[in-house]
C-alpha cells in the first residue's frame, strides 16, 4: 500500500476529535484494580464506620462491667486491603480468631494484640493488669480463660450489626501466626476495622477483617438502615441508658412561692413582724429537680417522716 500524507486539515480533525473525547465525562478512563475486585463504595464504608462506632461504645461498656474496671474502646479506622495486606499489619505472635458468620458462607477474623490480651488475662486472674512486655503464644488455659471475654465480643458485635443483618458470629479456629491463617484468597479484600482498648496504663489494638463481598451482598440493607438517621431508640439503647444514669444523685427541693422582699426590708424586720405570704393552703406546692420545676403536690408525713406526694408533673413554658 503507497502512503497517503495527510492535510493539515486532516491533522487538525484528528486532534479535535481527541481533544472532543477528552472533554466527555463518559468516555475518560477509570483506573480499575485486578487485584482488588471486590471494592465497595465509599457511602459504605462510612456506613460500617458508623455501626462499628456503635459496637465501640457497646464494647466499653461491657467489658467495663466484666472486667471492673473502666475500659475505653476507640474506632481508629475503617479501610479496605488486601487480604495478605491486612495478616501483614498484625503482630506475631498474636491472638487470632477466624469467625463464622452464619447464614453467609466465609469467614471473618478477630486479632486481639498480645500488649492487651496479657493485661486481661492478669485481671481475670485476679490482677492489677500490670505485666511487663510479653512476646510468647497464648496457652491452651490461657485460651479458655478468653473464652468468656470472646463471647461479650462477639455478642456486641452481633447486636451491632443486627441493624444490617442478623448474622451469628461463632469461634471456629484459633491462630497464632497470621501467615498461618489460610481462610480468605490472598488478593481477596477484606473490609479492616482497627480499634484501640486502653485499661488503665495498658492499651493494645484489636482487629477485625470482614470479607468484602458479604459487605458487597448487604448494599441494599445498608442503604435501608443507614441512609436516613435512626430517629427511635431500641429498648436495649433504653436499659443501658438506665443503667448508666441510676447511680446519678438529683437535689429535690419543695418551694413555696410567695411575694419577694428586698434586702432592706430584710434588714429592717424587727422581732414581733409579721411576714404575709399570701399562700393559700389547698394551693400545691411546687418540687423543683435540680432547680427545674417538676412536679406539683403537697407535703405529707409517713411515720416519723415529711415527705413529698406528688399530685401532677408540670410542663414548663
Amino acid at each position: 500500500m503507497a502512503d497517503r500524507v495527510l492535510s493539515q486539515q486532516e491533522i487538525d480533525n484528528v486532534f479535535k476529535k481527541l481533544h472532543d473525547d477528552d472533554d466527555d465525562p463518559s468516555k475518560k478512563a477509570q483506573v480499575y484494580d485486578f487485584r482488588r475486585p471486590d471494592r465497595i463504595a465509599k457511602d459504605q464504608l462510612r456506613a460500617i464506620h458508623l455501626l462499628h462506632e456503635n459496637f465501640a461504645r457497646n464494647l466499653a461498656s461491657s467489658l467495663s462491667g466484666y472486667l471492673r474496671a473502666y475500659i475505653a474502646v476507640n474506632l481508629v479506622s475503617v479501610e479496605q486491603l488486601s487480604f495478605v495486606e491486612f495478616t501483614q499489619i498484625l503482630p506475631s505472635p498474636t491472638v487470632l480468631i477466624a469467625l463464622g458468620m452464619k447464614p453467609y458462607d466465609g469467614n471473618a477474623v478477630l486479632e486481639i494484640n498480645p500488649t492487651l490480651v496479657y493485661p486481661i488475662l492478669e485481671m481475670l486472674l485476679g490482677g492489677s493488669g500490670k505485666t511487663g512486655k510479653i512476646e510468647r503464644e497464648v496457652t491452651e488455659i490461657e485460651q479458655s480463660i478468653l473464652e468468656g471475654l470472646l463471647r461479650i465480643i462477639l455478642n456486641d458485635l452481633r447486636t451491632a450489626w443486627g441493624a444490617v443483618a442478623n448474622i451469628q458470629f461463632s469461634i471456629e479456629a484459633h491462630e497464632t501466626e497470621p501467615q498461618l491463617l489460610q481462610i480468605l484468597a490472598p488478593n481477596e479484600a477484606v473490609v479492616a476495622i482497627s480499634m484501640e482498648v486502653r485499661i488503665g496504663e495498658a492499651s493494645g489494638m484489636m482487629n477485625i477483617g470482614i470479607p468484602s463481598i458479604i459487605v458487597k451482598m448487604l448494599r441494599q440493607k445498608f442503604d435501608q438502615q443507614w441512609s436516613v438517621r435512626k430517629t427511635e431508640a431500641t429498648g436495649d439503647e433504653h436499659t443501658r441508658m438506665l443503667r448508666l444514669v441510676r447511680p446519678s444523685l438529683v437535689n429535690l427541693d419543695a418551694r413555696l412561692q410567695g411575694p419577694k422582699l428586698g434586702v432592706q426590708a430584710l434588714l429592717d424586720l424587727q422581732d414581733g413582724d409579721v411576714l404575709v405570704f399570701d399562700f393559700p393552703t389547698e394551693r400545691p406546692i411546687d418540687l423543683a429537680v435540680n432547680g427545674r420545676l417538676k412536679y406539683d403536690g403537697e407535703i405529707v408525713v409517713t411515720g416519723r417522716k415529711r415527705a413529698f406526694q406528688i399530685q401532677e408533673k408540670v410542663t414548663e413554658p
